[in-house]
């Protein structure tokens, strides 16, 4: 296996290991199923059928870990449903040296509050991405890291253009903040800012960006179909 995930990626000079993380206590958690056709992207089942929206998750997946992973921002975790027994996700993990951890909770809400709790018993800040936002960068990272390190904002928000959010960034996990929340809807991002200012937090948000969600999306989003 590939460096663990805690680790910084090095690189060799002078006949020393240079740490290269710019976050080395962050943690980026990706969420992401398990690529089995029917069970993934079904909302683009209509315009893909089911294996086009699994290889078009397969796809977003791959590159998402491929332009962070290289990144070197912070040790990236791979959160993973139903497990972590899917080949894909072996491969990926030892490509990229990342390690694999399975999603625990009846639902979305509770399985990021979960691995936030989780993240954080090894680090001082997480960001909670998925694979969907072909947009979100190092950058874009780095910015929200660097607002929780640098001010007193307890959280970071990337909205996506649907509503929903790309990106959130702590420094502790809170269940209000993923309790009752309409997954998928376009009010995620809305009730998340009610329940933050409901708790006193401030906060900073992020450019809002685009994700790859529904059949509309695949009109900007140009992708290179697998055979």
């Amino acid at each position: 296996m590939s460096p663990d995930a805690g680790d910084a990626p090095t690189s060799l000079i002078s006949g020393a290991l240079v740490r290269a993380w710019r976050f080395p206590r962050a943690r980026v958690l990706l969420f992401a199923k398990a690529p089995v056709t029917g069970a993934v992207k079904t909302r683009m089942i209509p315009a893909l059928g089911a294996d086009g929206a699994m290889r078009l998750h397969r796809r977003l997946l791959r590159d998402t870990l491929a332009r962070l992973s290289a990144a070197g921002v912070a040790p990236l975790e791979l959160w993973c449903a139903p497990d972590t027994g899917h080949a894909l996700l072996h491969r990926l993990a030892e490509t990229h040296g990342l390690t694999l951890h399975q999603q625990r909770g009846q639902d979305l809400g509770a399985r990021l509050l979960a691995a936030s709790a989780d993240a954080l018993g090894r680090a001082e800040i997480v960001a909670l991405i998925g694979s969907d936002c072909p947009e979100l960068d190092a950058d874009y990272l780095a910015q929200a890291f660097g607002a929780l390190q640098s001010t007193e904002v307890d959280a970071v928000l990337g909205p996506a253009e649907d509503g929903g959010y790309v990106l959130l960034a702590l420094r502790r996990a809170e269940p209000a903040l993923f309790a009752g929340i309409p997954w998928g809807g376009d009010q995620v991002a809305a009730i998340t800012r009610e329940r933050m200012t409901a708790l006193g937090w401030r906060w900073e948000e992020l450019p809002t960006l685009r994700d790859v969600d529904r059949p509309q999306d695949l009109a900007w989003y140009q992708w290179p179909r697998e055979p």
